[in-house]
């Protein structure tokens, strides 16, 4: 017989509670937001891998990784004395902010395609965060290529703004290589961003067939030394 519906998560987080509790793990006893950062960003990007390898058992498991920062970092804001806030109040926001941010779902709002809905998703988040710049809210601590496809998609949605930058790129200085190169890489970026692309993707598939290229290179050295 099945489970009822969220048997599982109820389970998950009552496991997280305990570990958490005393008596529990001496570990995880001892964690903080700031000492699982680093796990959180490994089991991202090993979900991530996973999903583009289109493997769904590995992604499955990886999903329950990432899941379980998730319910860990909720138990440790718990037990803050100040402010503290748990899983349901996490989910509570989410669930309140997906509403506010969907009124083409959850309202009268009318709109005719996804680009609307995406330029709406936007508008509501500016209003939400009074955030003054598009660039506002991108982490600092993104891979440099990530950040620069998250930056020059943000821009690309104000043409005032791209046709603000277009004079500015007229008068950059490419004397330095390191420079250059930055430039050159960026443009890439932004070329990827007119077709379409997923500049990161696409590194990512360039790398994956890369070093099977390299693997392959070194199984020969091995077969004729």
């Amino acid at each position: 017989m099945n489970k009822p519906a969220h048997e599982g998560l109820a389970d998950a987080i009552k496991v997280m509670d305990t570990l958490r509790s005393e008596g529990g793990c001496p570990w995880d006893a001892e964690q903080t937001h700031e000492s699982l950062v680093k796990y959180l960003l490994e089991e991202s990007h090993e979900l991530a891998e996973a999903i583009e390898q289109r493997d769904r058992a590995n992604m499955r498991e990886e999903l329950g990784d990432v899941l379980l920062q998730v319910l860990f970092h909720a138990r440790i804001a718990q037990e803050h004395e100040g402010e503290p806030f748990g899983i349901d109040d996490v989910a509570q926001d989410l669930a309140d902010k997906l509403c506010f941010r969907h009124p083409h779902v959850f309202a009268d709002v009318q709109v005719a395609d996804a680009v609307e809905v995406t330029q709406n998703w936007e508008a509501l988040k500016k209003q939400e965060k009074q955030r003054e710049s598009v660039l506002d809210g991108i982490p600092l601590t993104m891979g440099a290529l990530a950040r620069a496809q998250k930056m020059v998609s943000r821009v690309n949605r104000d043409e005032r703004i791209v046709n603000a930058l277009a004079s500015v790129s007229e008068n950059v200085d490419n004397s330095n290589d390191a420079v250059k190169i930055g430039n050159e890489l960026l443009d890439l970026v932004r070329r990827a961003a007119r077709q379409g692309v997923d500049a990161e993707g696409a590194l990512r598939q360039a790398l994956t067939e890369f070093e099977r290229d390299v693997r392959s290179a070194e199984s020969s050295l091995l077969d004729h030394p």
